[in-house]
């Protein structure tokens, strides 16, 4: 079965000779997703076969494996996710708004179904869902002076610190319960007085948002130091051509 036919599935039909089966793809996938959500990224073709309620070798028939499964439970999620309508944020040209509403949208999906953050991008083929989401978010940053390569670079980064970001606090929550009690027991044993700054830094550490807000900051001030630059050099995006258009210069060989 041909991956992207089955991602179009509901725009060209399929077509099937003998008995009607006795689910649908979308049911398969489905609960695909929730026995994802139950289990994590680590879930086994026999663990959806058993939820569905059908042998493992029954699925393949609406499925030739696991990687292909896991493209179509991507494809939806994308499809199902909620969203921001980055274009009725604040003026046009706030790509800055607009990219932290999409990092948002994101952190919010990982947390929703944490197994994503396991799943490597690659996985997203070119599904109906896939490419809202991608057009979607290019829109964010379509008021920015870049190349289309350099577009789709700042994007890919912040979803990439979306998805880091999201990794690190599934591993971590526990960790972070620790930290928050951990400045109370140095000032108890009289560490705090002996060590102030590393005791101060504790106290910091324990609260994961400021770490958070701190790195995507500085993402945000890179790309605007770009921005700055060319326009500085070329005038507003609005005044000049191609050339003046920023794209990625790659690394020099050694």
């Amino acid at each position: 079965m041909d991956t992207i036919d089955l991602l179009w599935r509901k725009e060209v039909p399929q077509v099937r000779r003998g008995r009607p089966p006795k689910y649908t793809t979308d049911q398969i996938v489905t609960t695909a997703i929730d026995v994802a959500d139950e289990k994590g990224a680590e879930f086994t073709v026999r663990d959806v076969a058993a939820a569905v309620g059908i042998p493992v070798m029954s699925l393949y028939s609406y499925v030739d494996g696991r990687e292909q499964l896991i493209a179509l439970m991507v494809d939806q999620v994308y499809a199902d996710m909620a969203y921001t309508d980055v274009t009725s944020i604040g003026p046009g040209d706030d790509w800055q708004a607009m990219l932290s509403a999409v990092v948002a949208d994101n952190l919010a999906l990982f947390a929703e179904h944490p197994w994503l953050t396991e799943i490597p991008a690659t996985h997203a083929v070119a599904g109906p869902g896939a490419l809202a989401k991608y057009d979607r978010e290019l829109s964010a940053i379509e008021p920015l002076p870049f190349s289309d390569t350099a577009k789709d670079a700042v994007l890919t980064l912040a979803l990439d610190f979306a998805r880091a970001r999201s990794r690190a606090a599934a591993s971590t929550a526990t960790a972070y319960e620790h930290a928050a009690q951990l400045p109370a027991k140095l000032a108890e044993l009289g560490a705090a007085e002996r060590f102030p700054i590393a005791a101060r830094m504790v106290a910091a550490a324990a609260e994961p948002a400021p770490a958070h807000e701190f790195g995507f900051d500085v993402i945000l001030t890179g790309i605007a130091t770009m921005n700055a630059a060319i326009t500085r050099h070329y005038g507003p995006a609005g005044d000049r051509g191609n050339r003046g258009q920023l794209t990625l210069r790659k690394p020099k060989s050694s």
